[in-house]
């Protein structure tokens, strides 16, 4: 965490590289208001103004900006900070970033401002995690899943879950600091972990909720060549996409983009068709299709007569191609006429919400991280029972609860380490 330091002024763009109407540049650490007061005409307003107020003056022979004002313990980062917000023009931005450096600011790296956030207490790691979910977010409910995070609903699900947890820590530890003589009958608090096992598997099943309503459900489109895949692919997306020919093996390689179907956001997968070929190039298209068969969260087979049957499976959706020339029964489509999409773009959607556990209400996770996390604490917990069955002593049985509970800590960041946090905040945006 060397880069991530706390002790000097970082900056950064906060907005997009692009020329725009406004930009935003991000100013954060102590002492930076008096440090930029002498390049700014409405110095003394700017020394003088409160916490969250707006001063409007000019950054010399440069722009004329509006500065939002954050005093220390204040703000997104919890410290003393400034945000710049001027007119979008490149030139513009980059002689304001060039006069940063020239004051003794830093150049922010990414997700430094959120990490001083969670190093000053404004935020706790899940929700650090959260804004970066929120920017990503590519639907509405993905979008207030991880707004919700970020106020602090799975922070508070957590803080109650490591209250419960510490009780019955606590009622073991002084089992183990006592002797017997000293203690009425000992009573081990299975029903109390037990129930924290059912209410940790419980949060961590909605991760699947979470990642397909946060990342999108991979959707691949499969099928024998010339079946349809490429039209398919092409109609959905509203535009031409994919090349689409009567040649066999056009589709050489996947194809990837971005849909929105009846609300759930879907990573739609055009890709080479399955058959025996000589060519190299093909063959090699035809193995990363069925790596990506392997990793879907469904697969929209198309097939037609002749081509033999197609494959069954949960996560596989069998689709007739070309109905206009041959009409089937059951799921059939034409990408000429239009004929059964309507039907189809239903299906699809049934079938990746029905793979999906009940978590209306409920708080949801998306992070693989904080996933595997709470496995660790389920695991870490439903051993130490086992244990306890068995006889064991109760000080090993402690010490494999402490696991689970270092685990939980991390989850929170209460309990991590540098280079943990270096892996996080290292996949945000620069200027976040």
């Amino acid at each position: 965490m060397d880069t991530y330091r706390t002790d000097d002024i970082i900056y950064a763009l906060a907005t997009g590289w692009v020329r725009s109407a406004l930009a935003v540049i991000r100013i954060s650490g102590k002492g930076c208001i008096a440090r930029f007061a002498p390049v700014f005409t409405a110095s003394q307003k700017l020394l003088s103004a409160q916490n969250g107020t707006l001063v409007y003056g000019e950054v010399k022979e440069i722009d004329q900006v509006v500065v939002s004002v954050y005093r220390d313990g204040h703000g997104y980062t919890g410290e003393e900070a400034l945000e710049i917000s001027c007119h979008g023009s490149l030139v513009g931005i980059q002689k304001l970033l060039d006069m940063c450096g020239r004051l003794g600011f830093r150049q922010a790296g990414r997700g430094e401002f959120t990490y001083r956030a969670f190093a000053h207490g404004r935020m706790d790691l899940t929700q650090a995690e959260a804004v970066e979910e929120l920017v990503d977010s590519m639907s509405d409910k993905g979008q207030s899943q991880a707004l919700g995070r970020l106020n602090g609903s799975l922070k508070m699900k957590l803080a109650e879950v490591r209250k419960r947890f510490l009780q019955a820590m606590a009622a073991i530890e002084v089992q183990l600091d006592y002797s017997e003589d000293e203690l009425d009958e000992f009573i081990f608090p299975r029903t109390q972990l037990e129930s924290i096992v059912h209410d940790v598997e419980r949060l961590d099943a909605t991760y699947q909720v979470g990642r397909l309503y946060g990342e999108g459900a991979k959707v691949v489109l499969a099928g024998h060549t010339n079946v349809g895949k490429s039209s398919l692919f092409n109609l959905l997306l509203h535009e031409q996409r994919a090349i689409v020919s009567p040649v066999p093996g056009t589709t050489r390689d996947w194809l990837e983009e971005r849909v929105v179907i009846d609300s759930i956001p879907i990573r739609l997968y055009d890709t080479a068709g399955l058959r025996e070929s000589g060519d190299i190039v093909e063959s090699e298209g035809i193995s990363r299709t069925r790596g990506l068969l392997a990793e879907a969260d469904l697969v929209v087979y198309l097939h037609e007569d002749g081509d033999g049957h197609a494959p069954e499976g949960e996560h596989v959706l069998s689709v007739w191609a070309k109905n206009d020339l041959v009409p089937h029964k059951g799921l059939a489509i034409s990408t000429k006429t239009g004929e059964g999409i309507k039907e189809l773009l239903a299906a699809i959607a049934a079938r990746l919400r029905k793979s999906l556990p009940e978590s209306e209400g409920e708080v949801v996770i998306q992070s693989r991280r904080q996933h595997e996390l709470l496995g660790e604490i389920v695991k870490d917990i439903t051993s130490a029972l086992a244990l306890e069955s068995q006889g064991v002593p109760l000080d090993i049985v402690s010490s494999v609860l402490q696991e689970g509970l270092s685990a939980l800590g991390e989850i929170t960041g209460a309990v991590t380490s540098a280079e943990i946090l270096e892996t996080i905040f290292s996949g945000f945006c620069v200027g976040k």
